[in-house]
């Protein structure tokens, strides 16, 4: 049985591109950094959480919600081929119990902040945002997009950034947690605008304040999908 299945929808991602000295500090043991075309990238990445269940049960109350996450992409050589997974800095969820959960049992950094979103389809035009309130600033990330969904591209940028089907979480030097994320390959729809309101070194911290001055290369929106989060494994390297 997986640890947790849920409805992943509307996935927007702003994509950065970031010196790869940057994130090795960052990097949990067994990984490397994955790039792109000699590209390293940063994503801030938000979605909803659509009939969450955990150990196949709902919990009430806790199954509709919205996540923000910054996150980069890292790979792992296992068994003769590449896994490739993603690192994340913070999670930010509106709900208490959903932070206790995932950094208790997947010593992840999940952070408590309400959170509000937006979902609204006018003139063949869909509207997306999220929205959550760090200290007294209210942070936001919105697009306008196309009303059809397309097949991505292979080989594309919007496949790198949505092609990743592992977590990990660094714990120490010596020890890395891993988890696997199912789903099918997502449709994206084609964006005609975006709008970024973040404080990056308040929501963050320091290390990320220069994406206050950085536009972001990419922004895509993903249709999303069922997805299965499968019981973590523990790595001692």
């Amino acid at each position: 049985m997986s640890f947790l299945t849920a409805h992943w929808k509307n996935l927007i991602m702003a994509n950065y591109i970031v010196p790869p000295d940057f994130l090795k500090k960052y990097l949990p043991a067994g990984t490397e950094l994955d790039l792109w075309n000699g590209n390293c990238y940063v994503s801030l990445v938000g979605f909803l959480f659509k009939n969450t269940k955990v150990l196949g049960l709902r919990i009430p109350k806790h199954t509709d919600f919205e996540e923000v996450n910054l996150r980069f992409y890292v790979k792992r050589f296992e068994s003769g081929k590449w896994k490739r997974g993603v690192v994340f800095i913070k999670e930010i969820v509106p709900k208490s119990a959903i932070t206790f959960v995932a950094n208790t049992f997947y010593k992840e950094n999940y952070e408590t902040r309400p959170m509000a979103h937006q979902n609204k389809l006018q003139a063949e035009v869909l509207n997306v945002a999220y929205q959550w309130k760090n200290q007294e600033n209210i942070n936001s990330i919105e697009v306008n997009a196309y009303d059809f969904a397309t097949d991505i591209d292979a080989e594309s940028e919007a496949e790198f950034i949505m092609e990743h089907y592992f977590g990990y979480t660094r714990f120490n030097e010596n020890t890395t947690y891993e988890y696997e994320v199912q789903h099918p390959k997502w449709k994206q729809y084609f964006i005609k605008n975006h709008n970024i309101q973040i404080d990056f070194s308040k929501v963050y911290g320091n290390d990320f304040s220069f994406l206050n001055t950085l536009q972001p290369t990419s922004v895509f929106l993903a249709e999303g999908s069922e997805i299965s989060v499968k019981n973590k494994r523990k790595l001692v390297l």
